[in-house]
């Protein structure tokens, strides 16, 4: 009898797969939430709550990259023959045209 995966596996496995839908989302959500917060504040200009909004999102969407390049970097590790180089002429140096 096969075990279903586990909810924390099946959301990797989409992170994975998906990445930069991951990513755009955390910072729809994050834009969103953060406009939301800054717009109940009442002692601000719009322009500086938008701007605030911009950088939260900015941050948010940095730790999300920075997340993907974990799920990445564990994905490639817990694969056996990961270390394989899949491209190796790209290493390799072109003449330059002149």
């Amino acid at each position: 009898m096969a075990e279903s995966p586990s909810s924390i596996e099946s959301i990797r496995k989409w992170i994975v797969e998906h990445k930069l839908r991951a990513v755009g989302c955390l910072w729809l959500s994050g834009i969103g939430s953060s406009i939301a917060y800054n717009w109940s504040r009442h002692n601000m200009k719009p322009s500086v709550k938008i701007i605030h909004a911009r950088l939260h999102a900015q941050a948010l969407t940095l730790a999300a990259l920075a997340g993907a390049a974990l799920v990445e970097y564990y994905d490639h590790q817990s694969k056996p023959g990961s270390n394989v180089v899949k491209y190796p002429d790209q290493f390799l140096a072109h003449p330059q045209k002149d």
